[in-house]
């Protein structure tokens, strides 16, 4: 069977209206707990169990603070939250605003701080103002994420050393020698063992690591080596969980008002901005996913703050830690395939029986154990893809800045350090404009790059004045923005220099960026890929002056006033534009209209096509000239051959995201391949083929189709019997499509509409449990899972498969086929809904997927 499947897994959503005879849906719902969430919360519990402890540890609060927060952040986030998949607790991020706090006013101070943040964030959530905090920049909050990371690595190194930690970075790397010199080498021992089981476990080979791997590597760390301390009996620091009842809660602040302010709002900053990017990656997780069991919807970035404010609201009553969103605990759950919020709540309900029956077996696990897992956690904060990303888009000042203001001053003080360095070089890059003035072949060009801002007018105005009077010029304006100061300089200039007698022409990277004449001040601010009637921005006719006799005069030049704002009627313009165009010059203006051309725009089509062309010479022109001299000089090289309709609403580079030299284009009508040696064969489609694949080496053919075909109407209403005209006979060529869609066209046209919609799912329900198609023995093409909506749909993707079917009986598609050099594609390209379909074919028919969603930032 084949089935055509769309290019975005989103496409598919299919909207199930509820049957009309069929009684009323009945009451509440049961609750259901779906087996992938069971198996999900468990995998996830065992990863959360070990990391809570030991951020607790880290942090220096009580151990028991650490399963409070998880078990809290699993419920009470989980429930309210907007982001269904996400796992709230404890996290490494809070680690060092929260020991801080710890060492400054105390543990029960600190569970008061969280619940002032809790409401806080629950006043944010209220306001609606989720979506500013993801204004940050991401540099900011990758460097303090770094920052945090490099702080918990230092300050663990000590534990792992069978130490004790400092209260900050610099007194930690002071310490770290006479660390060093006083080792203990049973803490050394059960760390590195630590260490070692959560590097290799994931990388375990074969049939076993599969097996395995399913195992959080972090759970076999810590539970390997508590065994290890046990069965060896080492003299190991270990857990100490003390009774509950003696379990200390929340009392009231104290401390300088001051302080307490900023804490609450480190706490709230770092909770919240954590949490709404972490519910983001999750929502990018979910969509990445093949195949999802069930519909998780997006994220509600209001909503999730506000359950994180409730769940820190719990925690800190409940003498828990802060609460976020924690990465590593959220894309384990989306691995191991979550459906819903039922996995989250189920693992916090997991660690509150842990927390309660488990005591014995967790007073055994060693503290060297906890603050080595602990430690290479920070370790991974510090992200070397992240710093990758940061230097790509040049924000490394800010990434760095943000990091060491984290790990010596702290977390607050790092965050506006990080802000203010984004600031000042958003401010730079918007003031730093470059503007150099050159030569060529007599055209002088002014390059700017950056923003015109008025602080750019006196180097614009100082570049400007060095063309010579009656020049030709050439401003090329490589920047998005230009105020209102920089526009009346750049426009006094101009109407100066033609004045003078001299040209100039001013392009734009953004289309329709344009220094116009005042009679050309309202021009177009067109946009691409609109139709030309309203791409034009035409205006209603000027009454053109009267000539001698009294008549009014018709202007058959196709510039208008485009030819005057660009300086094409100055004398001596055109030869130098035509020399400056032959030498390949970026940037290069567009020539003015020829004579004679003004036949071709006396009627509507041809002045809409000389517009077009003149816009392409403006716009696109001078971004486009430096690959088109390449792809002269090295020739074609297209990767593959596309052959669709003649359709002109089939754009065959946007609908594909291609540019010039990367599609080797065949169009007829029905988009058809002939088959070769026969009486009906056709020599331009098979010669284009034999071009393609012989000489081009194309490394794949693509046969394309599309809604709405007129060629496909054709052959439905047309009678075969005898073809008169040039059109008729170019249709026969689609009567084996037509004969392989017919036997279910015939079969079905006398049924009643309602009937056939009755009865379309029960049909392709049944062909999918039998894996097997029509009895005829051809496929029948599904599109998307669904059966086409009329007969030209169908046999539209029919015609998709029979032409595939013509191609490798052309010599030189079987030979490259055989050879391996080739490969086939089918497409299905649905006009009204922008959406394209790959056609995946299945020997055994009945199986087809959708196509993943490509991730285009890797």
């Amino acid at each position: 069977m084949s089935a055509c499947v769309p290019a975005r897994a989103d496409s598919a959503r299919t909207k199930h209206i509820h049957p009309p005879h069929s009684p009323p849906p009945g009451g509440p719902r049961r609750f259901r707990l779906a087996g992938a969430d069971v198996s999900a919360a468990i995998a996830v519990f065992l990863i959360a169990l070990p990391l809570s402890l030991g951020i607790a540890l880290a942090t220096g609060a009580p151990l028991q603070a650490g399963l409070v927060a998880a078990a809290v952040g699993g419920i009470v986030a989980g429930r309210i939250g907007g982001c269904p998949l996400q796992v709230s607790g404890p996290a490494a991020g809070l680690t060092v605003v929260t020991a801080d706090l710890i060492q400054r006013y105390g543990w029960r101070t600190t569970c008061a701080i969280t619940i002032l943040a809790g409401l806080a964030q629950l006043g944010l959530g209220c306001l609606r103002v989720a979506r500013s905090a993801l204004a940050v920049s991401p540099a900011i909050v990758h460097g303090m994420l770094a920052g945090i990371g490099v702080t918990i690595a230092v300050a663990q190194l000590h534990i792992v050393l069978g130490g004790t930690p400092q209260s900050s970075v610099p007194d930690n790397l002071v310490a770290l020698p006479a660390q060093l010199a006083n080792l203990h080498p049973a803490d050394l021992a059960v760390s590195v063992l630590t260490l070692t089981l959560l590097l290799l476990w994931p990388r375990v080979p074969g049939r076993a690591g599969a097996l395995l791997g399913k195992l959080p590597a972090a759970l076999i760390a810590v539970a390997g080596a508590t065994a290890v301390a046990s069965l060896t009996g080492l003299l190991l620091p270990k857990v100490d969980l003390p009774s509950w009842s003696s379990h200390a809660l929340a009392t009231l602040p104290d401390g300088p008002v001051l302080g307490l302010l900023a804490a609450v709002l480190t706490t709230t900053l770092v909770c919240s901005v954590q949490s709404l990017l972490g519910a983001v990656a999750v929502d990018k997780l979910v969509t990445a996913r093949p195949a999802p069991a069930g519909h998780v919807k997006r994220s509600n970035l209001d909503r999730e703050l506000l359950g994180q404010g409730a769940a820190n609201v719990v925690s800190g009553s409940l003498g828990g830690l802060p609460i976020a969103g924690v990465a590593v605990r959220s894309s384990a759950n989306v691995a191991a395939g979550a459906v819903s919020r039922n996995s989250t709540m189920l693992h916090g309900v997991l660690v509150v029986i842990a927390a309660l029956l488990m005591v014995p077996a967790l007073e055994l696990i060693p503290l060297a154990s906890l603050a080595a897992l602990v430690m290479a956690v920070g370790l991974k904060m510090v992200s070397l893809n992240h710093i990758r990303t940061v230097t790509r888009h040049r924000e490394v000042l800010v990434y760095a800045v943000t990091t060491f203001g984290v790990v010596f001053l702290g977390v607050l003080e790092g965050v506006a350090l990080g802000i203010a360095v984004a600031v000042g070089v958003a401010l730079h890059r918007l003031t730093r404009t470059r503007i150099t003035h050159d030569q060529v072949e007599g055209v002088h060009y002014v390059h700017v790059r950056g923003q015109l801002t008025f602080l750019a007018v006196p180097r614009l105005s100082r570049i400007l004045h060095q063309v010579p009077p009656g020049a030709d010029a050439a401003v090329e304006l490589d920047g998005s923005f230009m105020d209102h100061a920089a526009y009346e300089t750049l426009q006094d200039w101009q109407k100066t220099h033609t004045a003078q007698g001299g040209a100039v022409d001013i392009t734009g990277r953004r289309p329709g960026t344009r220094i116009s004449e005042p009679a050309e001040e309202d021009g177009c601010r067109c946009r691409p890929w609109t139709p030309w009637r309203n791409h034009q921005c035409e205006r209603p006719p000027k009454a053109p002056p009267p000539d001698a006799h009294g008549q009014a005069a018709t202007d058959g030049s196709t510039g208008g006033t485009l030819g005057a704002a660009t300086g094409a009627n100055a004398p001596g313009t055109r030869d130098t534009r035509d020399a400056r165009d032959a030498a390949g010059a970026p940037g290069a203006p567009h020539p003015p209209h020829p004579p004679g051309a003004s036949g071709a725009a006396d009627g509507p089509t041809g002045h809409e096509l000389a517009r077009g062309i003149s816009a392409f010479h403006r716009n696109t022109g001078p971004l486009m000239r430096r690959e088109l001299a390449r792809l002269a000089r090295e020739g074609q090289q297209p990767s593959q051959l596309f052959l669709t309709c003649a359709d002109s609403r089939v754009v065959t580079s946007m609908i594909t995201s291609s540019g010039p030299g990367d599609l080797f284009v065949v169009r007829n009508v029905g988009n058809f391949v002939p088959l070769p040696g026969e009486e009906s064969g056709d020599d331009s489609v098979a010669a284009a083929i034999e071009y393609a694949v012989d000489v081009l080496k194309v490394r794949s053919i693509t046969v394309c189709g599309h809604s709405g075909c007129g060629a496909m109407q054709a052959l439905l209403g047309a009678e075969h019997g005898g073809a008169r005209t040039p059109l008729q006979r170019w249709l026969r060529h689609g009567l084996p499509s037509l004969e392989r869609a017919l036997p279910d066209l015939e079969a079905r046209a006398n049924e009643p509409e309602q009937e056939q919609r009755q009865e379309q799912e029960q049909e392709q329900g049944q062909e999918q449990e039998q894996g097997q198609g029509p009895q005829d023995g051809r496929s029948r093409p599904l599109l998307a899972g669904r059966r086409p909506v009329d007969a030209a749909e169908r046999l539209c993707l029919a015609n998709v498969v029979q032409q595939l079917e013509h191609l490798r009986a052309h010599d030189s598609v079987a030979r490259a086929l055989r050879a391996g050099d080739l490969e086939l594609h089918g497409m299905y390209f649905h006009v009204g809904e922008a959406q394209s379909y790959l056609l995946s074919e299945d020997a055994e028919g009945g199986v087809f997927a959708l196509v993943p969603t490509t991730d285009l930032t890797a």
